[in-house]
């Protein structure tokens, strides 16, 4: 039934058709005691003899009428009113209803209707038609709706159809609207199919929703409850950053296939200018599973409301954020690898002794190469807005150092040029690139930052050349690569003994043999004296700092590392090393309000680090603080997984994330991420460790005992984590533990 203009639904005068949808239609109309546009929503009349669609669109307004947030279209009146029109309402000659008869109105049958918010703007649909949304809109209009479907959640309505055509954007922020299909939460329709809201679509399927938009639970008619909206939610957010849906099809059949058996493309590669932590973050709101996704909307709004802060400080930076990636060897024998890092990390380390300038760290900046990737998808990843770039070509005594300055919002070059020295002047070339890049970013910097850019770590370029080798080395990470590691940079203090920058290298060289290649207490002093040699050549190195830190908290020597570590700091507020290695000492003394400071601003300076917001859970739950640790392990997992993606080998990030997953209840997903890694590295003792931790939360004492009985006859030093660590405490008091205790 189609009402025209001018007809009354009680005090409600139609003025026009908006839109027909498969629960009712909507009229634009006025009311007339009040004077006020509204939207209403009338059930068709075909449709009126069905009482389950009758039911369903009465408890639409029971829902509606439940819920009272900004981003929820409002429901204003519910009504039954036989439609009136002008002619019907002519002065009737008499009490007789033949009157109305004679003058051709019939008695029409009356209809249900909703009174709804009318709502000044266009759909999310429309919109979309257009193609993506800018990054930040959609951030927002995800964060708006995340918002309500809490609010409705939390009274205890699923949407059930959440949809770009059931979202509008107006002025004021997107409203949620059509809650045709939703349902009020009921144990007792849960464990009862038949009374799943359901329809029959053209092809006869039972279906509850839009098909490009379902769950997979709602495409096989299967009850939904909230975390069907979550789902719904991610088709959402992936259609608005991407400008196309994750699951498609050529006809009904195909897309529910697509929706219950198809994996997505990864929405980071189908726009690559999307930050990286956003994949994840959706990717998790389209598992098929439902114990795999996001347990409520407020995790995902926390989640997306956390990377739009990120962003957003990144933005407020302006040209004052870069990123130095591995320059390009570009000798004819292609040896020179070690070189091109080296240089790299020398701009890189020399820029961020600038203040005001953000750098993006070596670890993060280092995994891209400009060549291979677009220059939007990197800045996107590491929210910066310059990129430098170079390649470098030694031959013999010459060298030739290529640089140039990319914006990555544009991908145009703001500077670049070249240099063609004798590689005798490599420190003073690196000083003057990044002299030139600071002047090109049009930053104002003082004499103490120019002298700190100046400061040299040798002069020596035969020293320097061990230095840089050695560095190679060291990020392997692990124990053959560290000893070869300390044998160079040894080697760079023969040749310069004034090489402070050398012995720190020996230091954690030595600290991290000490802890994972047996407690060797020789490691332990060498890592102590390299330390002190550092400090002395080079008391204002944050580095050396952090180096002695280390030492001395691996001697029980808190009190003194502390201090080092809050130097170390004050020297450089954006070492991730410094606040990495303090909060994990705060952890082993048990100082866990302290560790949750310094594991945040970890996170702060690398936010694409896996392991700060997993390991300060931990002491977030050990304060009582339970949906903090759950909402840290639900994104340090996040980021663990989106790193496995790019590096599977990494045992750590997969042993790691296989705690966290397990301690947010995916038990058997988090002991096979762990048997994995165990699969890979059944010597390590830093891995064999955590494994025990792993099985001691999923349950499984004899194992986490084994494992623990392992990792001390790897070589594991750590007595204090043994003693704080709440992971352990279902198996501490085993004789087996108290066995191995007494062998630290």
């Amino acid at each position: 039934m189609s009402l025209p203009a001018g007809t009354r639904l009680g005090p409600y005068e139609i003025s026009a058709l908006l839109g027909v949808g498969g629960m009712g239609e909507v009229y634009r109309a006025r009311d007339t005691r009040l004077g006020r546009i509204v939207a209403l929503k009338v059930l068709p009349s075909e449709a009126t003899a069905d009482p389950a669609r009758r039911q369903s669109f009465e408890q639409e307004a029971r829902a509606v009428a439940a819920l009272n947030h900004p981003n929820i279209c409002v429901l204003f009146d519910i009504g039954e009113s036989a439609p009136s029109t002008p002619e019907s309402r002519l002065p009737r000659r008499g009490p007789d209803e033949s009157d109305r008869a004679e003058a051709g109105v019939p008695n029409p049958d009356p209809v249900h209707f909703l009174v709804m918010e009318y709502l000044d703007g266009q759909s999310l649909a429309s919109h979309l038609a257009q193609g993506p949304l800018p990054l930040d809109q959609a951030m927002q209009i995800g964060i708006q709706m995340a918002d309500a479907l809490d609010k409705a959640h939390r009274c205890g309505v699923v949407h059930r159809d959440l949809t770009p055509a059931n979202v509008v954007l107006t002025k004021s922020g997107a409203k949620l609207l059509d809650f045709g299909l939703a349902t009020l939460t009921d144990p007792e329709a849960e464990l009862d199919p038949t009374r799943a809201l359901t329809r029959l679509d053209p092809l006869g399927h039972q279906i509850v929703g839009t098909p490009y938009y379902m769950s997979p639970e709602q495409a096989k008619g299967l009850p939904a409850d909230h975390r069907s909206d979550i789902f719904s939610m991610g088709v959402l957010l992936y259609q608005m950053v991407t400008g196309r849906r994750p699951f498609d099809g050529t006809n009904l059949v195909s897309v529910l296939a697509s929706i219950l058996r198809e994996p997505q493309v990864p929405a980071t590669r189908v726009n690559p200018r999307l930050p990286i932590r956003l994949g994840p973050i959706i990717e998790k709101c389209l598992e098929k599973d439902p114990a795999r996704r996001w347990q409520s909307i407020g995790q995902l709004q926390i989640q997306l409301e956390s990377l739009r802060a990120d962003l957003g400080s990144a933005v407020r930076a302006g040209h004052r954020s870069i990123a130095v990636l591995p320059f390009s060897d570009m000798s004819e024998t292609r040896d020179q690898g070690y070189l091109c890092e080296g240089i790299a990390e020398e701009i890189l380390i020399a820029l961020g002794r600038v203040k005001g300038l953000r750098v993006a760290s070596r670890a993060s900046a280092f995994r891209f190469r400009l060549a291979d990737t677009d220059p939007a998808e990197v800045g996107a990843r590491l929210q910066v807005t310059t990129l430098l770039d170079g390649t470098v070509r030694r031959a013999g005594d010459r060298i030739r150092i290529t640089v140039t300055l990319v914006d990555v919002e544009d991908g145009f070059c703001l500077w670049s040029d070249r240099y063609d020295r004798d590689v005798r002047d490599l420190f003073a070339l690196q000083d003057e690139i990044a002299r030139s890049v600071v002047a090109a970013l049009e930053i104002a910097f003082s004499s103490s930052d120019r002298e700190a850019m100046h400061r040299l770590a040798t002069a020596n370029l035969d020293a320097y050349d061990c230095y840089l080798r050695g560095r190679s080395y060291f990020f392997k990470y692990d124990k053959r690569g560290v000893g070869f590691a300390r044998g160079l940079f040894e080697r760079a203090i023969a040749i310069d003994p004034d090489y402070g920058r050398a012995y720190a290298g020996i230091a954690d060289c030595s600290s991290y043999l000490y802890m994972y290649d047996g407690r060797d207490p020789a490691n332990l002093e060498r890592a102590i004296q390299a330390s002190q040699s550092a400090l002395t050549l080079s008391p204002d190195m944050a580095e050396a700092h952090t180096s002695m830190g280390m030492a001395l908290s691996l001697s029980g020597r808190h009190a003194e590392a502390e201090a080092a570590f809050q130097e170390a700091i004050r020297l450089n507020p954006n070492l991730f090393e410094a606040h990495y290695f303090y909060a994990r000492d705060s952890f082993a003394q048990g100082k866990l309000e302290q560790a949750i400071r310094e594991y945040e601003e970890a996170s702060r300076v690398r936010p694409e680090d896996y392991q700060s917001p997993l390991l300060v859970a931990q002491s977030h739950e050990d304060l009582g603080h339970a949906e903090s640790a759950r909402m840290c392990r639900l994104q340090g997992v996040a980021i663990a997984e989106a790193h496995l993606k790019l590096t599977p080998d990494d045992v750590r990030a997969m042993y790691m994330g296989a705690n966290g997953l397990v301690a947010l209840g995916e038990v058997e997903r988090g002991v096979e991420w762990a048997r994995r890694a165990v699969a890979m590295e059944p010597d390590d003792s830093m891995l064999l460790y955590n494994v025990a931790c792993i099985f001691s939360l999923a349950g499984r004492l004899d194992e986490a005992l084994g494992y623990v009985e392992a990792a001390v006859d790897a070589g594991l030093t750590q007595r204090e984590w043994l003693e704080h660590d709440s992971n352990l405490d279902a198996i501490r008091n085993s004789p087996r533990f108290q066995a191995v205790m007494d062998r630290l």
